[in-house]
């Protein structure tokens, strides 16, 4: 059984694969061909925003994202422990501070209490508030921002934290790296915030066959600044440069994939939604297991489906019953990134942030993919049942 089965995918869109594949190959253009914006203007169109901007990964999405606002030594960007670290990352390669957010137990989304509790806090230099990272920075720390993380593809409760994030004057990244094909209230994930990030990497519910990622935004200013960071920030031409940027741009042929992918995604999201339900219904009455909460005028792109177990032993057993099936799992996240080595010089420490620590225990990832049978999914539920 497979985690997440690209091989059926494929087999369906093979020719269309092969022969977008063959468009580039024959016009030559491997490096911003026209596939770039043919791929960008059906996105975008798709979420309903005026602008994307395709790039190299979803990690240079959120690094594009802050260069874009010019965060770097002395700035805060908030966010959640509770995700890859790539979130992070991208705050401290520019020399800002990541204070991070605790999760809601229910959704594994930043809680938005918590995050007006961690601005309190670092207004009032109160670590008894929220937990605050020890800096050796002799600047003063500026709130600057915040990303938001669409966990597991489910978005993240955008109204509040909007609304937390505008009364302190800080710009709101979603980092939507799981969440392509989701909505929350009738609006596409990647349509909140000031600009969206996604990623295309290939497990991802719109992936390619390598790297590639994507900046939405409605700011015209923003995507100008984006395009031009992409490419070593160039103006007028590649050897007018004005301002530093990188080198992330998305291969012409990664695009092509990706086009003839996107003809069939809404329909696997529909088939996401049905093998979701169904996991609902054979797992929902072992009442030890915590399943999946989609709140009300939510959708999840279901980048994962990932169950609570009722303690790490209790996963553990799990997780061994169902390898004996032959069945393959995944433990996302099984640290915190407050507790990773990465960030060790911030001083967070175990308890910090309760809920994300005892999810990290307790969570694992069943195989999900539009493409899994109902037949499996019973299979996957008799193992756990072994044991719950």
């Amino acid at each position: 059984m497979q985690f997440i089965d690209l091989a059926t995918q494929q087999k369906r869109i093979r020719n269309k694969i092969e022969a977008n594949i063959a468009a580039v190959l024959d016009h030559g253009k491997y490096i911003m061909g026209p596939e770039i914006k043919t791929l960008e203007n059906r996105l975008a169109n798709y979420v309903g925003v005026k602008h994307a901007i395709g790039c190299a990964s979803g990690t240079d999405a959120l690094l594009m994202a802050l260069m874009a606002y010019q965060v770097g030594p002395g700035d805060v960007i908030f966010t959640s422990p509770f995700t890859f670290i790539a979130t992070a990352e991208v705050i401290s390669l520019l020399g800002a501070i990541p204070i991070f957010v605790d999760i809601d137990p229910d959704t594994f989304n930043m809680d938005p209490v918590k995050l007006d509790h961690a601005l309190s806090a670092l207004e009032a230099d109160d670590s008894d508030l929220c937990p605050l990272p020890i800096t050796n920075s002799q600047l003063p720390l500026a709130p600057k921002g915040v990303i938001a993380v669409d966990i597991f593809g489910l978005p993240a409760d955008y109204e509040p934290i909007s609304a937390v994030a505008e009364k302190h004057d800080l710009f709101l990244i979603e980092d939507a790296a799981q969440s392509f094909g989701a909505e929350l209230n009738g609006k596409k994930a990647c349509s909140f915030g000031n600009i969206a990030c996604t990623s295309f990497f290939p497990a991802k519910p719109l992936g390619c066959y390598g790297d590639g990622g994507m900046c939405f935004t409605d700011d015209d200013g923003l995507a100008n600044i984006m395009e031009s960071l992409r490419v070593h920030g160039k103006g007028d031409d590649k050897y007018d440069n004005v301002r530093i940027g990188i080198n992330g741009r998305l291969d012409s042929l990664q695009a092509a994939i990706l086009l003839a992918k996107f003809d069939i995604f809404p329909e696997e999201m529909e088939l996401r939604q049905q093998v979701a339900n169904r996991y609902a219904t054979l797992l929902g009455s072992y009442p030890q297991l915590r399943i999946p909460s989609i709140p009300p005028g939510a959708s999840s792109a279901w980048a994962q489906y990932s169950i609570l177990a009722a303690d790490q032993h209790q996963r553990n057993e799990m997780q061994s019953s169902l390898k004996d099936a032959g069945i393959p799992t995944a433990i996302y996240y099984p640290q915190p990134l407050h507790l990773q080595s990465a960030f060790d010089s911030l001083g967070y420490k175990k308890g910090d942030f309760p809920v994300s620590e005892d999810c990290a225990h307790r969570i694992f990832s069943l195989p999900m993919h539009p493409y899994l049978k109902k037949e499996e999914q019973q299979i996957i539920t008799d193992s756990i049942g072994r044991i719950v």
